[in-house]
Order: C-alpha cells, then sequence, then structure tokens
C-alpha cells in the first residue's frame, strides 16, 4: 500500500559519537523512520553482550499539524492494530529484532537488551499500511566497543603440542593408512581412533574486524548463499562460514603467503610422500582432502596448513568454490573451513576418517587470522546471515556448533 509520508532519511548509516579510545562502550546513532520498513544497523553482537537502545528527545513538530508519530507508540482502537508487526504496541512505537527472521521486540523511549546468542541488530518502527502519524527518530544505540571484548584467555602450554603430536604420529600414521588404503585395520571398537588431545583450548585468534557494515549489495548476495556444502550423495555437511573477495590470482598469492598450501589430489603419491617426510620428521604438507560440492559442483580448490611434526595427526583446512556472482566487479569466493583433531569413525560406512573440532569458529576466525598477520587482506568483516546455521552434523556425522557468522574477507 503507498505511504503518504517520505522522510528525508531512509537509509540509518552509523556515526560514532563520543567515541573514546579505550572505553568499555560506544555510542552509534541512527535516523529511523516508516521507510525502510526495517533499518539494518550492521551491528553485530555476541552472548553476554549488554545493549541500550534510546530514543533521543525529538526538538521540533510536523509543519502542517499533523501528529507526531510516539515512540511508545500512540493510543489506538483494537480494530487499528491489524498487520502491526506487534500487534498489542501501539502505532509507531520504535521496535526492534535481533535476526532478519526473529520475532520484533518493542523498545519504547528507552530498552537494555542482553544478548544470549550471536545476534544482528534491525531497528524500525511497529506500522503497517498508511501510517497515522508523522516523523521518524534519533536513536541511540550503545555497545560494547571492539577493544572492550579483547581475546579469549587461555592457559594452553603451546610448548605441550608438538610433544602430543609427536606422540600420536607413529598411531596416526597407521590409522590414516587404515582407512584410507585398507592396511592393518584399526580397532573396531573404538569411536575416536586417535584424536590431538586438548585442540580445542587452542587459544583464539585475535582479528582486527571493521565495524562498518558491509554494502547492501554485497550482503543481499551472501543473503542467498547456500548454508551448508554437501557430499556425492546430497548429505548436508560442513557450514560455508567465510568468503574471500579478489581475483583467483590476488586469492592464491594471498593464501601462499600466508602458509597454506594446495591439497593433494593423488592419494597413493599421497601415502608415499607421507611415509617419506614424516620418517625425515618433516610435516607432509599436502594431504588428500575429499570432495565436497557447493553451487552443484565440486570445491575449485582445497588448501590445508600443517601443524608440527605431521599433518596425519592434525591439519587446518578448507576448500572454497567460486561464488556465481560478482562484487564490485571482482570475483567472490565461498569456503568452508574445518580444523581435523585426530581420527574417528565415518557414521555412513565405519571407515576411519578425520575428526574435526566440533567449535568451527576457530578455524574460520584462523583463516582470517593467517590472512591479516602475512598482510594480505584490506578489511575482515562478520555478517550474520538469515537462517544462520549454529548447531549441525557434518556428512560423517560428526556434530560441530557455530554462532552462525560468515568472516567476509576483502583483499583490495
Amino acid at each position: 500500500m503507498h505511504r503518504s509520508i517520505l522522510l528525508l532519511v531512509t537509509l540509518a548509516v552509523a556515526v560514532p559519537v563520543n567515541a573514546q579510545s579505550g572505553s568499555n562502550s560506544r555510542d552509534l546513532t541512527f535516523q529511523i523512520s516508516s521507510s525502510p520498513v526495517w533499518t539494518d544497523t550492521g551491528l553485530n553482537l555476541q552472548p553476554g553482550d549488554t545493549l541500550t537502545i534510546a530514543v533521543v528527545p525529538a526538538t521540533s513538530t510536523p509543519s502542517d499539524g499533523a501528529k507526531r508519530c510516539d515512540p511508545v507508540g500512540l493510543s489506538t482502537s483494537s480494530s487499528n492494530v491489524a498487520g502491526l508487526p506487534i500487534p498489542e504496541a501501539g502505532p509507531g512505537a520504535l521496535i526492534a529484532k535481533l535476526q532478519a527472521d526473529a520475532s520484533p521486540i518493542l523498545v519504547g523511549t528507552r530498552r537494555e537488551l542482553r544478548i544470549d546468542k550471536t545476534s544482528h541488530l534491525f531497528l524500525g518502527m511497529n506500522l503497517s499500511g498508511t501510517p497515522p502519524c508523522q516523523g521518524g527518530y534519533e536513536v541511540k544505540v550503545q555497545t560494547p566497543s571492539p577493544a572492550s571484548k579483547g581475546a579469549n584467555p587461555s592457559g594452553t602450554q603451546q610448548t605441550t603440542r608438538g610433544a602430543q603430536l609427536k606422540s600420536q604420529l607413529a598411531t596416526a600414521a597407521q590409522v590414516f593408512m587404515s582407512g584410507q588404503f585398507g592396511v592393518n585395520k584399526p580397532t573396531p571398537n573404538s569411536e575416536d581412533a586417535t584424536s590431538a588431545t586438548g585442540a580445542e583450548a587452542s587459544p583464539d585468534p585475535v582479528l582486527h574486524v571493521s565495524e562498518t557494515p558491509l554494502d547492501e549489495d554485497l550482503r543481499k548476495q551472501l543473503d542467498g548463499l547456500p548454508r551448508r556444502v554437501n557430499d556425492q550423495f546430497n548429505n548436508l555437511g560442513d557450514m560455508v562460514n567465510f568468503v574471500i573477495v579478489g581475483s583467483q590470482q590476488d586469492v592464491q598469492s594471498a593464501l601462499t603467503a600466508a602458509d597454506w598450501h594446495v591439497a593433494d589430489t593423488n592419494n597413493t603419491r599421497a601415502a608415499l610422500n607421507a611415509l617419506m617426510q614424516t620418517y625425515d620428521s618433516k610435516d607432509y604438507l599436502a594431504m588428500p582432502m575429499s570432495t565436497l560440492f557447493l553451487f552443484g559442483r565440486k570445491q575449485d580448490f582445497g588448501y590445508e596448513m600443517a601443524e608440527p611434526i605431521a599433518m596425519v595427526a592434525s591439519r587446518h583446512h578448507f576448500r572454497i568454490w567460486k561464488a556465481p556472482f560478482r562484487w564490485n566487479s571482482q570475483e567472490v569466493w565461498v569456503g568452508a573451513g574445518t580444523h581435523d583433531i585426530g581420527f574417528a569413525k565415518d557414521k555412513r560406512n565405519n571407515e576411519v576418517t578425520h575428526k574435526i573440532n566440533p567449535a568451527v569458529d576457530g578455524e574460520r576466525d584462523n583463516i582470517g587470522a593467517s590472512l591479516q598477520k602475512s598482510n594480505n587482506a584490506k578489511t575482515f568483516s562478520y555478517y550474520l546471515p538469515p537462517n544462520p546455521v549454529q548447531e549441525a552434523k557434518n556428512a560423517t556425522g560428526d556434530g560441530y556448533h557455530s554462532d552462525g557468522r560468515l568472516l567476509v574477507i576483502v583483499l583490495h
């Protein structure tokens, strides 16, 4: 239905106000109107965050004497609430939602929200059809500053990681050979043939993430991406958890500089290389990678990074696919990354396969941190798409969990 009012500001842009280096919070200001219906603030929120939303009092009234909208909502009869996002709140009330597909909540003139899961803030007005009032709101949102969130503490002793992997090397090599090539079958009653003990305790990488909202066109393209990859039997598997924007040449050069290696595609050669290089106490950097599918085709490239001693025991790895769209005339690459921490039984066929760290966000951030460390990316941004994957199982039957966000990496 056509709306009778048009405000000068129809898109909200985050403007930092009184932001101080080292402070525990930051204030952002948004202009909220009846169009668009929902304003994407671009703010990603994490469990434990406290969010304060407050309306700045209006200093003017409509010039034609029309009724001004009120953030607490106008009084109206029950017959005039049909179609409102929140029927029990009056028309014009300030409302919010914490995901694109979430139910709206009433804000009013001021509200404090405690975030219990990964969220993305939208603001709007409780309106439907022709607005019964005019005007919009200047809204201040106070959130924790990125610096105050800090890094997750960890008491893990890095010096023990190599020793753990070294002690597992002989067993891991035997298990890998048995699982991939049928040599010396592993103990049948063992669910996990071997695992990299303590891998989940590794400290999370610290990324310098941009707080600037992603371009609207890019967000729309990301919203349409498949959320998960699949195997050759169409079993859903790993989640899509990062995107790289850049040409194929730039992507490959950046990954090489960040110490990522293209996965081996020949299992026979891989077996010989693995045995020879581990015998020489070297890392084998190109362990074969299974084929998975996205956009109806297998991965364009698989990359991996060895941990100390031998990749047969533990490896960081990901697959990337060229997206069927471009952004700003640049190619877009869609990736799914996981961290192998040992071996487990494949629940599809009882064969032995790599076991992944179920906290898959760590590998997503490790990929970003490696590119950040090698100075091969311009910006890093988190984006929470609609219907995010937060609890799932991969194609081999192992469960994993995530905050559901994509890491968007722009190289230039």
